[in-house]
């Protein structure tokens, strides 16, 4: 009765490990780099406000020139208000880093403003700071960025 249960069970444990695929580690930095370039891509095709609704903590904080920080509901009311129809803002990731925890980071890169009317190009930089939400998707915390990138 052994022999006939063995016979059995070794092709089926055989079979089950057949064709599976190593499960690959993820690297959290790509990941991250990722995630930012894909937040540039919402903004470029669904507009600034729309990505930057979308990638915002809930209690994310926005760094704007000359403006005390906005955080919060009060940095999502401010991105409502942005009117964002007359021109095209993207960015690329320069750099970034993830903690050895894995549920914060950053990135860093150069933004393009593009005016739609006249295809005028502003740059600057950025930075922003991310968290790991439980369900595995990153947003933003903080958000910082500066006008120009000099010559």
């Amino acid at each position: 009765m052994k022999k006939i249960v063995w016979m059995l069970l070794v092709p089926v444990l055989m079979t089950t490990c057949v064709n599976k695929k190593p499960l690959q580690a993820i690297d959290p930095q790509a990941e991250l780099m990722n995630t930012d370039r894909a937040f540039s891509k919402m903004s470029e095709e669904e507009g600034m406000k729309n990505a930057f609704i979308k990638y915002i903590d809930d209690d994310g904080i926005l760094l704007r020139p000359n403006q005390f920080p906005i955080m919060g509901a009060d940095a999502v009311d401010f991105i409502s208000q942005n009117e964002d129809s007359t021109y095209t803002m993207s960015w690329e990731p320069k750099g970034g880093s993830v903690a050895q925890s894995g549920d914060l980071g950053y990135t860093y890169g150069v933004y393009t403003i593009k005016l739609k009317k006249n295809n005028r190009i502003f740059q600057g930089t950025y930075v922003s700071v991310w968290k790991k939400l439980h369900n595995g998707q990153w947003r933003f915390v903080v958000d910082s960025g500066n006008e120009g990138v000099g010559k």
